[in-house]
């Protein structure tokens, strides 16, 4: 096989340092670059990315593929659906000590999950604009 044809190692690097993380009881993060493609709370999306839980106590239904990353969680007490193109991901890594991996920002599938159906909540959910009074935003402090 030819370098050009062999598939990305990514997903396979994003889901063993889950598995690490969820093994040790660190928290697994996902940086997501918000591009083509990329489903998330725009509210949250800070200079055209995204910092995710991406623990089991905090989605429901995670389905880490070799194309896209899937779930659901809540954001400010709101449940919403979360798809992510797996090129799209940045670095994964452990809340708790920094630990992980950082990746260059690769372009997306052309079609989204054939699972995935729109339904009125979720069409509602794409809207661009934030909600007139957003939940605050929880805010992180590192402690070394």
């Amino acid at each position: 096989m030819t370098e050009a044809a062999l598939p990305s190692t990514r997903p396979y690097f994003i889901r063993a340092l889950h598995e690490w993380c969820a093994d040790h009881g660190f928290t697994p993060y996902l940086t997501v670059f918000v591009g083509q493609g990329v489903q998330v709370p725009m509210e949250f999306v800070r200079d055209g990315q995204i910092t995710l839980n991406i623990g089991f106590d905090a989605t429901q239904g995670l389905k880490l593929g070799n194309e896209w990353i899937e779930f659901k969680a809540r954001f400010g007490g709101v449940p919403r659906e979360v798809v992510v193109p797996v090129g799209q991901v940045i670095a994964i890594f452990a809340r708790e000590n920094n630990h992980g991996l950082a990746f260059p920002v690769e372009e997306a599938p052309p079609a989204e999950p054939a699972l995935r159906l729109a339904t009125p909540e979720s069409e509602a959910q794409d809207s661009p604009t934030p909600p007139d009074d957003p939940a605050p935003r929880p805010a992180l402090k590192r402690v070394k």
